[in-house]
């Protein structure tokens, strides 16, 4: 699937593909990246020693203008860069995400712990257009449960 904002998501990611456009919508700095967009920033990141996995966000929340096209530009200003991936429901909740289930991926507990305050998970809710922005162990402290699975994929 498109989103009209030229990202594609995986069949089954209806709701994350609504998610991203709500946010990049709310223009609170959320932008959906490119794919050389997204290759700047793996480069950047690596070139700080930094682990990224391309699959492991789905945004990108500037905290000051940058030109993510511009390699040297995303090198430069890499501190105003927050990565996050987007969890999303379209579920009844409160505003707080009480009650809400979902899964993290290994990919994504280690992109978080690699990029510490520089990544993050953003809760999106495309009912009410809703969103709540958490670190990791901000999820691990609210958790009333942690179920490991496995993923399979023939």
């Amino acid at each position: 699937m498109k989103v009209d904002v030229g990202v594609e998501f995986q069949s089954g990611q209806k709701t994350a593909k609504a998610a991203a456009a709500i946010l990049v919508a709310k223009k609170e700095g959320f932008l959906i990246p490119t794919g050389k967009q997204r290759q700047n920033l793996l480069v950047a990141f690596a070139k700080r020693g930094k682990v990224v996995y391309g699959r492991a966000f789905d945004v990108v929340k500037l905290s000051a203008p940058v030109d993510l096209a511009d390699p040297a530009e995303v090198e430069r200003y890499l501190e105003r860069i927050k990565v996050f991936e987007v969890k999303s429901t379209r579920k009844r909740l409160r505003p707080d995400f009480s009650g809400y289930f979902f899964a993290l991926t290994a990919a994504e507990v280690l992109v978080a712990q690699s990029l510490k305050e520089q990544f993050g998970f953003v809760l999106v809710n495309t009912g009410t257009r809703e969103h709540l922005e958490m670190s990791l162990s901000g999820i691990f402290a609210r958790a009333k449960g942690i179920y490991p699975t496995w993923s399979i994929s023939f």
